[in-house]
């Protein structure tokens, strides 16, 4: 029988905060349980096992973040929208780094229809838009997008960037100037290597949230 005042909700926010503070691979069934003060098998009225409790937690994540670059989004185009976009993105991973680890989590195609990956993936299509792209230049720079701001809110995080003088705020605008300037004189693309753009999906790496 649930124990009164437990929900999915609650377990998920919780299991959110502990991913946050303590780290993604240290959310397990026991230490939420702990956090409530319940036993372990309370909880499995609520979630099958700790990886469905870890899902639930990606699900969450990558609503927030959604809701989050939408309203950084509105009323933007071109480069202010693109550093809207990668500023929201950063500050999120950078505020919530458990709940950042777990959106990098392979969701199965079922789960990552129904999750807000989609929005994502058609917010991020909507910028490089105004920048004039197609297909199938749009999958390149999406994947150019994704690596780039992964690839420096990871090094961020693990102190990649704190042994040298110039501050990361000041080399991350640097960064967004030179991906407008590419973003704005992308290379043409001969035809004979044109390809058909593929079916978008919530997991396809069209979407900034999971690894290309």
């Amino acid at each position: 029988m649930a124990r009164a005042g437990v929900t999915t909700e609650r377990l998920t926010l919780a299991a959110a905060e502990l991913a946050d503070e303590a780290g993604f691979e240290n959310v397990t069934v026991s230490a939420l349980a702990r956090r409530f003060g319940v036993k372990d098998a309370s909880l499995y009225s609520h979630i099958r096992n700790a990886q469905d409790l870890r899902i639930k937690v990606a699900l969450l994540a990558l609503e927030e973040l959604a809701d989050r670059v939408a309203d950084s989004l509105a009323g933007r185009a071109g480069k202010d929208a693109l550093v809207a976009f990668a500023n929201a993105y950063r500050d999120y991973a950078k505020q919530h780094p458990g709940r950042y680890a777990a959106m990098q989590q392979d969701l199965d195609p079922e789960t990552a229809a129904a999750s807000a990956g989609g929005r994502h993936a058609e917010m991020t299509r909507a910028i490089l838009r105004g920048y004039q792209l197609s297909e199938p230049d749009q999958t390149d720079a999406v994947r150019m997008m994704h690596s780039t701001f992964h690839g420096y809110v990871s090094l961020e995080r693990t102190g990649g960037f704190r042994h040298h003088p110039r501050t990361a705020d000041v080399s991350w605008s640097r960064t967004l100037d030179a991906l407008d300037t590419l973003l704005r004189n992308w290379p043409a693309t001969s035809t004979a290597v044109r390809t058909p753009p593929p079916p978008v999906s919530a997991t396809s790496d069209t979407d900034l949230s999971s690894p290309a």
